[in-house]
């Protein structure tokens, strides 16, 4: 009898084993906000920066040396991640046009990540910032749970934390924003761990308005810039976070089975000085892209080239520092090909899973390619061709990653076979052509980036004399700004697009309003952020 229920118990433990390894692998993308390609410590760029978690994941598969983004911007490179296709072919180009309806009803008729994996059996999932249209439509793009939160302010969701399902609801209170996507990601985890499932975790950090608590700003104590200290401890309660997934994982005996994406969106905004203004809003978010040139709203290195860590433990090797370029595009054709779906030749990206267990040799990609606004780039091999309106650059990243030597004018050939390969590519997209805007010209912080960063015109954004600016007084003209900033902000979201700034007014008027609009748009990302006014 004994041996009967040996052998019955032998069976069935060889059934669950030969299901799990049948069963196609969970997906986790976390992904970070204006995270700066310097901020792991296992990066090894600066010490001041903690992430013991991710730096297991790291050291249980691989760390991207050479990871990218589709764009220096949220919007654009949230599009090309979710969708797997340069977002630039459906007209996704930079932050306003997630207010532009003609563009998001593209944007709507575009396969997700979420829509491919539930077509193969897959429980959907995310949490955090979306930034890709309402929040309260975000299942409509493939997600059966979502939890819109990108700020400790009202959100959506439509799963509570004990798993309780209901119509989609605001959302209000429980804790740190950051917190809160993590406890929903493990709840999904929970709730999901007898089938395939994809999570998406979209951490607003370090984006401003920085706002970490005393609990994670107590870990970094000493003599550091404000705003650095504040981006150090928002990346660690991301950290946190990724630590308590993992440990979902492994306690549910799922993590063999789970390969998990670690990426930024874009490089860190330093605003070229790094000034460590008072209060957690527009400017300077803390992070760093050290060693690469530049910052987000450039497609140089230091806005595009972002930390990027792939796991899957027992699956890819693991301790790898893999240096051939991979971009955003590949999540979803990774997911793709795991899942068992089809080869969809709409797909830009690549799987990568042959690459980092050896199977395939080579590059995943010959060439690599952007587009924003008035800039546009090509990656092929080593050689990087940067053009920002009429100017042109080439660089050799395999011998100068930092992008601090041009060699346009010793290899004009090269140049001109990037440049005309760039542009049959733009031929592609919508609207097509080299540049999207051309017509407007770069914008005056992109004029002052390239510059400052790439040719050395340093008298152009001469270095501020007060690094500590003083806080602005409380004022008629203060109460007016804020007045004016609520009645403008429409859908209460933070913040004023020009759209939004307009209400509709053409001729002279408009002209003159887009001017005022131009000087409170700060931070030059088409966006007037909500006025940080003295209490």
């Amino acid at each position: 009898m004994k041996q009967l229920i040996s052998s019955i118990v032998l069976l069935l433990g060889m059934s669950a084993t030969v299901a799990a390894v049948d069963r196609p692998p969970n997906i986790i993308v976390v992904y970070t906000d204006d995270h700066g390609y310097s901020d792991l410590s296992c990066q090894g760029v600066y010490d001041d920066v903690r992430t013991p978690h991710i730096d297991a994941l790291a050291d249980a598969g691989v760390r991207m040396t050479d990871g990218y983004t589709t764009a220096p911007q949220c919007v654009p490179s949230r599009g090309g991640l979710i969708s797997g296709r340069y977002q630039n072919r459906f007209g996704l180009e930079s932050n306003p046009q997630a207010k532009d309806a003609s563009v998001m009803a593209k944007f709507d008729q575009v396969t997700t990540i979420g829509e491919r994996l539930k077509r193969a059996g897959y429980a959907t999932g995310m949490a955090g910032k979306w930034h890709l249209g309402a929040g309260d439509r975000i299942t409509e793009h493939g997600f059966d749970h979502a939890f819109f939160k990108n700020s400790n302010g009202p959100g959506t969701w439509n799963m509570d934390l004990d798993g309780k399902d209901f119509t989609t609801a605001r959302q209000t209170g429980g804790g740190y924003h950051l917190d809160l996507v993590s406890d929903f990601a493990c709840t999904f985890i929970q709730r999901y761990r007898e089938q395939p499932f994809f999570f998406y975790a979209a951490y607003r950090a370090p984006h401003v308005p920085l706002d970490a608590p005393k609990k994670y700003l107590d870990r970094f104590p000493g003599a550091m810039p404000e705003r650095r200290r504040q981006a150090l401890a928002m990346i660690s309660a991301v950290d946190d976070g990724v630590g308590r997934i993992v440990a979902t994982l492994r306690e549910l005996g799922i993590e063999e089975n789970t390969l998990v994406f670690v990426i930024s969106d874009n490089g860190a905004p330093l605003k070229i000085h790094k000034l460590d203004a008072p209060g957690g809003g527009p400017g300077w978010d803390g992070s760093l892209n050290d060693p690469m040139n530049g910052e987000k709203g450039m497609l140089t290195e230091g806005g595009i080239r972002v930390p990027f860590v792939v796991s899957w433990k027992g699956n890819i090797p693991a301790g790898q520092i893999y240096s051939q370029p991979v971009i955003t595009l590949d999540v979803a054709a990774t997911a793709n090909a795991l899942a068992g779906l089809p080869d969809d030749p709409t797909l830009d990206g690549v799987n990568l899973v042959p690459y980092l267990t050896g199977e395939k040799p080579g590059a995943p990609h010959q060439t690599l390619y952007w587009r924003w606004l008035g800039q546009s780039a090509i990656r092929t091999g080593a050689w990087k061709y940067l053009r920002s309106d009429d100017r042109e650059y080439l660089f050799d990243l395999d011998k100068d990653a930092e992008e601090k030597h041009n060699l346009l004018s010793q290899h004009p050939e090269i140049a001109k076979q990037l440049h005309d390969q760039l542009l049959q590519w733009t031929d592609e997209l919508s609207p097509p052509g080299i540049w999207a805007l051309k017509s407007e010209g770069m914008s005056r912080a992109a004029e002052n980036y390239f510059d400052w960063y790439l040719d050395g015109r340093r008298d152009s954004a001469p270095e501020p004399k007060d690094v500590e600016p003083k806080r602005q007084r409380p004022g008629p003209e203060n109460a007016r700004l804020k007045t004016l900033f609520e009645k403008r902000d429409i859908d209460h979201d933070g913040h004023v697009t020009l759209q939004e700034y307009l209400a509709g007014r053409s001729g002279p008027t408009k002209a003159v309003l887009t001017k005022r609009f131009r000087a409170l748009d700060r931070n030059d990302d088409g966006r007037w952020s909500r006025p940080e006014l003295p209490q």
